[in-house]
């Protein structure tokens, strides 16, 4: 289902000033030199600050908007189907229980399929990596629990902040071994896989050391095949 850049952890949003390999990663793969970047804020309520952190880090070279289905000023309630005019949307973190919740009230998995069949790349951190698969990890209901009822661009599951959050890594071995989730990608703060219709197609990272793993039940347990990482370097 089109591009996909999913963030583990990582961004703007866990940088101290705005700056992000993995940001400028994001853009370069538009091939554009000022592209049109749409921020998702959904997942954290449309947090204003959260927004207003997005517009600092993208101004100038990117053309940017906030998509607040919330009805925040300034920016106010636009059409989702705004998100077919975007060489970029950037899902932030949050609830991804209550970001899907709300994103089908608004009809925008069937805008962000259209947007992904006609180019658009799909990018997001934390919940905004959890949504575009059939499953994930998620923090949403408190406790780390299992959720499978994702869109499903990607026809596997996700766990962000992999070994950046306590518990994270054993519940998500788990679930996998026991085929509450199916197999899929566990994802580092800090690093992000590239997905074109699905299939892998790299992994990178904007610092040192932040593994990725491909998840696959074997027998009764699950295992973890590393995926080779590539470190970006700052811009």
């Amino acid at each position: 289902m089109g591009t996909i850049l999913a963030f583990g952890g990582g961004g703007f949003s866990m940088s101290d000033d705005g700056a992000s390999a993995l940001d400028d990663y994001l853009l370069d793969l538009t091939g554009r030199s000022r592209p049109r970047v749409c921020f998702v804020p959904t997942a954290s309520g449309d947090a204003d600050a959260y927004s207003q952190r997005f517009e600092a880090a993208f101004a100038g070279r990117a053309e940017t908007s906030v998509l607040s289905l919330f009805c925040h000023q300034p920016w106010g309630y636009s059409d989702p189907k705004v998100l077919l005019e975007q060489d970029v949307v950037y899902v932030g973190g949050g609830s991804t229980a209550n970001l899907l919740a709300v994103w089908r009230l608004h009809d925008l998995p069937e805008v962000l399929r259209d947007a992904a069949a006609n180019g658009t790349i799909l990018a997001g951190v934390s919940a905004g990596m959890n949504c575009w698969f059939e499953g994930s990890s998620t923090d949403s209901f408190g406790p780390l629990a299992p959720l499978t009822d994702g869109l499903g661009f990607v026809p596997a599951s996700a766990c962000p902040h992999y070994l950046g959050e306590p518990g994270r890594r054993e519940k998500y071995l788990g679930w996998v071994g026991a085929g509450v989730l199916g197999d899929g990608y566990a994802v580092d703060d800090y690093a992000a896989v590239l997905l074109r219709d699905g299939e892998l197609v790299e992994a990178v990272a904007e610092k040192p050391g932040r593994p990725v793993f491909r998840v696959e039940r074997r027998g009764d347990g699950a295992v973890e095949l590393e995926v080779p990482v590539q470190t970006l370097a700052a811009g």
